[in-house]
This record gives structure tokens, C-alpha cells and sequence, in this order.
């Protein structure tokens, strides 16, 4: 029998000009690739995954401030995944093993279950499709609550762009984003919403410009949508070619981190791709009521199934 790879099943999916592998562990996006060109950071099958690089975030994505929360008007705690920090990082399915419940030579459909638990004592039955065509790989995710109780509800990917070879100062950004969460500088915890031009030179890159040596950790709003209701975040390399990504108002928010947390510039996979995270809502969205905005956090109830959130990564040619 053969030994299953460290990142899980490896399930291979080939569209015209595109291929992209997914790893069951996570429901990540191990690769994926134009023309053999690539456009995330991927990452071996026999590798423990770098941190949450093309991981399925659910059911929050982000940070739940300090591992504690308020939801219908109970107080929950759950463990702090990111200790240096003392927060709850990037929800609860991170490291699961997904089952595939259909799969065809573009597609496949990955499923996992939420199970009881402190801090969060919903079943909530999640379900992925990856769909590769000529148009790109979309990205699809439903959930359920199993439920007697209305559950809390967030998810959003976490995929590393690569515009071309290098480091990530030399591309091209577009950002159509007005507004963004500022944080603390050290534990990235949320402070208030603001426009770009708080500090325009590192965050407003609502018209295309070089990213130079900016560092951001951040999430984004207000974003600008094409008349199919899309927001579309670009990266292109000093000959135009580069990588798309886009999504429709499921996500009202975008994270976006330029891959250099630790300052090391000898670090792996320091700045050799740019991190963009459309997510269904806001850092610590579970405590929405300590904010004066919208946290975008969702409440599925009992029974009912959340209709899916999706983005697209394309190639730019």
C-alpha cells in the first residue's frame, strides 16, 4: 500500500493551459500553474505545509483577538494556535484531512466536519470544490450547521500570488480598496477602520504601482467591483505578466501580506509572494460588537447551509 504524502491525498487537476494540485490536509492549494508558470508559492506534497500557505481558513479566518469571544451572549474561549501573538489563528480546519466526495479530471470536492468543542460547540459540516477551466482555478465553500443552535461563521483562503521570479519589491500592484483595518504593530490586534491615504505610500494601491519595499499585514475594504460585481487584486511582474485574483460580494474584505512577518530577509519564503485573503469577514469578526463597523461576521442557522463563497485565480498574460 502506498504511503500517503505528508500534505495528504494529492488530488490533480488539468484545464487547457492550467494544472493545480490539491492537498487533502487543509484543503490547500498545493499548486497551481499557467503555461508551467507559477502562480502561488507551492510547496512539496511530502512537506508539512509552511505555516497556512493555500489552506482553507474556517470557520474564521484571521485572528479571534485573545482566543475569546461573545456570541449569543455567551462567552467563549478557544486555544491560542498563534502563541507569540496570543490569538487564535486561521480557525479550526487548518490541519484536517478533507474527504473527497466527487472528483473528475478539472474538479474535485473535499469535505470536513467541524466537531463539538470547547470554545466552539457547533457541528458545522464544510464542504470545498476546486474547479479548474480555461478561465482559472475558482474556489467554492459551503457550510452547514448540524447543529441546535445558530453558529458563528468566516472563511476565506490563503494563497501566496507569484507575479514572476524574485522577490515581491519589483512587482505591480492593484488593490481596489478604500478603506483598511489598522492594527497594533505588534500583536496585529484590530483598532480602527481607516481610508488608504492614512498612509497612502503603503496602502493605497488603488491605481497600479511597484510595491517597493512596503510591508503589510492588513485587511482591506470598500472595495471597488466591476459591473459583475467582482473585485479583482492584480500582480505583475516588469513585463506585464502576472496573476489575478478575484471575487464577487461574498467577500466584502481582503487580507493582504507581503510575506515578511519575521523581518528576515534570509527566512524561507521571505517576500517571494504576495498573500491575498478575500475573506467573508473582518480580523476578530466574532466579536463584532466591540466594533463600530460591520465585522461581516455570519450567523448560519440550525439546519441551514451558508451559500457558498468563491474566488478565482487567473493568469495574466
Amino acid at each position: 500500500m502506498a504511503r500517503t504524502p505528508v500534505s495528504g491525498e494529492q488530488h490533480v487537476l488539468r484545464a487547457g493551459a492550467y494544472d493545480a494540485i490539491i492537498a487533502s490536509v487543509g484543503a490547500s492549494l498545493r499548486s497551481l500553474t499557467h503555461r508551467g508558470r507559477d502562480l502561488v508559492v507551492p510547496f512539496d506534497a511530502d512537506e508539512v505545509r509552511p505555516g497556512f500557505r493555500g489552506a482553507t481558513l474556517a470557520p474564521w479566518p484571521n485572528r479571534i483577538v485573545d482566543g475569546r469571544y461573545v456570541f449569543g451572549g455567551e462567552e467563549y474561549r478557544v486555544a491560542l494556535t498563534e502563541p507569540e501573538r496570543g490569538h487564535a489563528l486561521h480557525g479550526l480546519l487548518g490541519w484536517s484531512d478533507y474527504s473527497v466526495t466527487d472528483k473528475g479530471s478539472s474538479h474535485v470536492t473535499l469535505t470536513a466536519t467541524i466537531e463539538p468543542q470547547v470554545g466552539y460547540p457547533w457541528r458545522v459540516a464544510v464542504e470545498t470544490t476546486y474547479a479548474l477551466s480555461s478561465e482559472g482555478l475558482t474556489q467554492s465553500v459551503t457550510a452547514r450547521n448540524e447543529s441546535a443552535t445558530a453558529a458563528p461563521w468566516g472563511v476565506g483562503p490563503h494563497p501566496y500570488l507569484v507575479a514572476g521570479e524574485g522577490l515581491i519589491d519589483a512587482w505591480t500592484l492593484t488593490l481596489p480598496a478604500a478603506e483598511l483595518l489598522e492594527v497594533t504593530p505588534d500583536r496585529l490586534s484590530p483598532t480602527r477602520l481607516s481610508p488608504v491615504d492614512v498612509d497612502a505610500d503603503r496602502f493605497d494601491f488603488r491605481s497600479a504601482r511597484p510595491l517597493g519595499a512596503v510591508q503589510i499585514d492588513h485587511a482591506f475594504t470598500s472595495l471597488e467591483r466591476d459591473p459583475q460585481g467582482l473585485a479583482t487584486v492584480t500582480v505583475t511582474d516588469a513585463e506585464g505578466r502576472g496573476v489575478a485574483m478575484d471575487w464577487d460580494a461574498s467577500c466584502p474584505w481582503v487580507q493582504i501580506h507581503t510575506a515578511d512577518v519575521d523581518g528576515d530577509p534570509q527566512s524561507p519564503g521571505y517576500r517571494v509572494g504576495l498573500a491575498v485573503e478575500p475573506m467573508t469577514c473582518a480580523p476578530d469578526a466574532f466579536n463584532d460588537a466591540s466594533y463600530p463597523f460591520d465585522t461581516g461576521v455570519i450567523e448560519v442557522a440550525p439546519g441551514a447551509q451558508h451559500p457558498a463563497a468563491q474566488w478565482r485565480i487567473r493568469a495574466i498574460d
